[in-house]
């Protein structure tokens, strides 16, 4: 199992205001719209820097879309934020009439997704949007796994053309994918090399499948780890050729089972390989008040759990 060192914690959601304050000062086109929680999705210092292109809509997300996508028909390219909730479930109409429908160039930058919202509380903690998103046409979804890549993210998706989702959170996680690195869209990452079992995760359990291949190292169990921070377009080239070699499948992702990460990889092997998967998710539940490990060590969102899944699914496999 190879090591992954990392030297700082950092949040997702700054990595997105890195990004967009970088974006600023290179592309003349992006623009920033936000539903009043400017610190919240730090892009503060988009706002200071560029204040003619940030439009503060007030807690009004339906109206925040709409100019978002009438912006593009000027060729803006806008970024819009709010809490992952706010982004999707509050304001799903006007995604889809306005910017999935007609495919335009909107990115839906989303943070507080997930659990890892914590004290917050089920009505904050959405866990659907992943597979609200995915199910609409022309729309790319992408949950990255730590500050550097959210950056490297949110500077891509500016290049892509059409609408984009992005997720990601306010917990701090190890920064631990490199600064420079390229982002890809609808390429996966292979941080480890194994024989015995294919772990697929993205956002926020990538890090927590790094610490369950230790683990199963510790155990005699070779587990290749697979970053798949974009839920679609799927890399489904990368997920076969994987699971050609280890003969069975785990999922993990903070999202319900249904509609996620593992809904899109069993939908694949049941049409191109089918063999053992087990998914490591929120089954078919809504969220609480507590901290964020508290949440994810009840909701069984960590290493332990995705240990157990591999030694069940392991067991499954012929």
């Amino acid at each position: 199992m190879k090591d992954f060192p990392y030297t700082e914690s950092k949040d997702t959601r700054s990595g997105f205001g890195a990004g967009l304050l970088e974006l600023g000062r290179t592309n003349p086109n992006v623009v920033g719209l936000c539903a009043d929680l400017t610190g919240s999705l730090k892009m503060d210092a988009f706002q200071k820097e560029f204040p003619e292109r940030f439009f503060q809509v007030g807690i009004a997300e339906a109206n925040m879309i709409g100019l978002a996508a009438g912006m593009t028909i000027g060729g803006k390219i806008p970024f819009t934020g709010t809490f992952a909730n706010f982004s999707t479930g509050r304001v799903y109409d006007q995604i889809r009439q306005s910017v999935a429908y007609s495919g335009k160039n909107v990115k839906i930058c989303a943070s507080h997704a997930g659990l890892t919202l914590g004290e917050d509380g089920a009505t904050h903690q959405i866990l659907e949007d992943v597979g609200m998103m995915k199910m609409l046409p022309h729309m790319t979804v992408i949950n990255p796994c730590d500050f550097n890549q959210t950056k490297a993210a949110t500077i891509a998706i500016a290049e892509y053309e059409g609408p984009v989702y992005l997720r990601f959170g306010r917990p701090v996680v190890p920064n631990f994918t490199p600064a420079n690195q390229k982002f890809e869209i609808g390429k996966a990452v292979v941080l480890n090399e194994g024989k015995d079992v294919s772990i697929f995760a993205t956002g926020h359990l990538v890090w927590k499948a790094i610490l369950a291949g230790k683990l199963l190292a510790e155990q005699g169990i070779d587990a290749e780890i697979i970053n798949i921070h974009t839920i679609k377009p799927l890399d489904e080239e990368a997920i076969l050729a994987s699971v050609s070699k280890t003969r069975c499948v785990v999922s993990a992702e903070e999202h319900q089972l249904n509609g996620g990460l593992g809904d899109s990889i069993a939908q694949l092997l049941a049409r191109k390989m089918p063999l053992p998967l087990e998914m490591v998710g929120v089954n078919d539940s809504f969220g609480e008040s507590g901290t964020p490990d508290q949440l994810m060590e009840k909701y069984g969102l960590n290493e332990n759990a995705i240990v157990e899944a591999v030694k069940t699914v392991m067991a499954r496999k012929q």
